[in-house]
């Protein structure tokens, strides 16, 4: 397994901050996005039917829901599988790029957590 660059950060050196990494920024903006967060959590328990994680984000629509979906899958982070039956039903999981997110969730999670407290 390919092991990632580490990040780093430019160097504070002339008063203005430094500039925000485009990859970052990318990741921040696409995990951030209204709802994307909750439903990768929720899917980090496993694969989940489409009204079991409507169930698990409570005060989503399901057309928003249809519609991150189908963003996470398009960007890789969670795979869609149909199951045979009358009537067919779909089930959503993470992918390995997915679950690789798991543990910046669970850290978020957990700063989230300690801050609220506070």
């Amino acid at each position: 397994m390919e092991e990632a660059p580490q990040a780093t950060r430019a160097p504070i050196d002339d008063g203005r901050p430094a500039k925000v990494c485009p990859d970052f920024h990318e990741a921040v903006e696409m995990v951030g996005r209204r709802w994307a967060g909750a439903i990768l959590w929720a899917l980090s328990d496993g694969p989940q039917y489409f009204a079991g994680l409507r169930d698990a984000v409570p005060g989503m629509s399901d057309r928003l829901l249809s519609t991150r979906l189908r963003e996470l899958e398009g960007e890789g982070l969670v795979e869609r599988s149909v199951h045979s039956g009358a009537p067919a039903r779909v089930s959503y999981e993470l992918t390995e790029k997915g679950r690789a997110l798991e543990p910046a969730l669970r850290e978020l999670r957990d700063w989230a957590r300690t801050w609220k407290e506070r």
